[in-house]
């Protein structure tokens, strides 16, 4: 009979990572959080049915935690000093991690990847070109992006994670964006709009 070892705090890895949000600081931990997917959660009741999240959201100040393979990056308010903030999460994470459930469900709603088979020919270019240009980075810093609509020459988009509420997500990375969907697509009058 085979059995998986089991796994003690001693045995989780936590690395805090600044991320360019200065409210949102990104934990790589050595075990998968996130099986399939990722998962931006507002609170624990999106998810009832993962104990980790409750847990990091009794972190006072935590807002939003966004999970992606094996990384969550924890959006906060400041109510704590930044270094108490991580020593509480490093200790929750360290503690809920050996009998966390990565292959949880997306909450309701949110974060479901639409069905790219059903999208129109520009829909599927465009996440193509979000795939291959602007994702890696944007999921490297903890967040990430979600196409909400495109209509009339305007892309809408949600950001995610770190990048919610980033201030270089408004201007830099914005720009960005439409800079390169406007270059790939060759339409120097494409807008992308955050919502």
């Amino acid at each position: 009979m085979n059995h998986a070892p089991v796994l003690s705090s001693e045995d989780i890895l936590v690395r805090p990572q600044q991320t360019p949000n200065p409210m949102a600081i990104k934990f790589v931990v050595n075990q998968e959080l996130k099986s399939e997917g990722k998962a931006t959660v507002d609170s624990p009741a999106d998810i009832p049915e993962v104990p980790l999240a409750e847990h990091l959201f009794q972190v006072p100040g935590v807002k939003q935690l966004h999970f992606f393979q094996n990384t969550v990056t924890v959006t906060h308010n400041g109510e704590l000093e930044l270094e108490d903030l991580v020593e509480q999460v490093v200790v929750v994470l360290k503690v809920n991690i050996p009998t966390h459930n990565p292959d949880f469900g997306e909450p309701e709603t949110k974060n479901q990847r639409p069905d790219r088979s059903t999208m129109s020919e520009e829909q599927r270019v465009i996440e193509e070109i979000l795939d291959r240009t602007i994702r890696p980075g944007l999921q490297a810093d903890g967040g990430d992006l979600e196409v909400i609509k495109i209509k009339d020459n305007e892309v809408h988009i949600l950001y995610q994670g770190a990048c919610g509420g980033c201030p270089s997500a408004m201007m830099g990375t914005l720009d960005a964006i439409q800079g390169i969907l406007q270059h790939e697509l060759q339409n120097p009058d494409l807008m992308v709009i955050p919502i």
